[in-house]
């Protein structure tokens, strides 16, 4: 199952941790976590991000066969995009968080023909703010983007109403809840740890204080 292989993979790379509650991890949206997954140490293990870009691939393969361009969002998730699109033999295009206050002014870097089929991919979807902001970016532009992929979830349900709003579906390779029990069986987290988590995953304001 790939769900489990990224999930193991991932762990084994440290390239999730895990904080107490005195020592919780603060996000650009402000909630305050105990667990952060950074899916940037991914583009060091060739064979795990090589992967990530085979799991990528599948998925359009299967479900978006039509697509014609793919995108990465600034900057996690512009080497997962380069490696999908070489793999599939298509062009590929960025989109920077922010349109730039020089030259052009573009938010999107690449050639982007009106109307194409876009796939956008992510390295990870927390609350889905930033990946429908460059979502919205490439629409901007005059793409038709047909689903976002991304590495790792964290399975908040915000992401499905931001998504479902927009009227764009959204796969991930792995999730906060396929990777839990897992950390668990890998001595990644004690028995404690793990109720603490899993308490946070449904209540993500748990530590945030407003």
């Amino acid at each position: 199952m790939l769900a489990r292989e990224i999930a193991e993979s991932l762990l084994k790379i440290k390239a999730v941790t895990v904080a107490g509650e005195d020592n919780l991890f603060t996000w650009v949206s402000g909630i305050k976590s105990p667990v952060y997954c950074d899916n940037r140490m991914t583009i060091s293990y060739p064979e795990v991000r090589t992967k990530i870009a085979e799991g990528f691939a599948n998925i359009i393969r299967t479900h978006y066969p039509e697509v014609e361009i793919i995108a990465g969002t600034a900057t996690a998730g512009i080497p997962h995009a380069a490696w999908v699109a070489q793999i599939l033999g298509l062009p590929m295009v960025y989109v920077r968080s922010a349109a730039k206050e020089h030259g052009k002014g573009k938010q999107t870097e690449g050639v982007l023909p009106l109307g194409a089929k876009v796939v956008l991919i992510e390295d990870l979807l927390s609350t889905g703010g930033s990946s429908i902001k460059a979502c919205e970016a490439l629409i901007s532009e005059g793409a038709n983007v047909i689903a976002t992929l991304a590495i790792f979830s964290y399975n908040f349900p915000q992401v499905d109403a931001l998504f479902s709003e927009k009227g764009i579906p959204y796969h991930t390779l792995s999730d906060y809840k396929t990777l839990l029990p897992i950390a668990v069986e890998m001595g990644y987290v004690d028995s404690q740890s793990f109720e603490m988590l899993l308490k946070w995953s449904d209540n993500p304001k748990l530590f945030t204080k407003e």
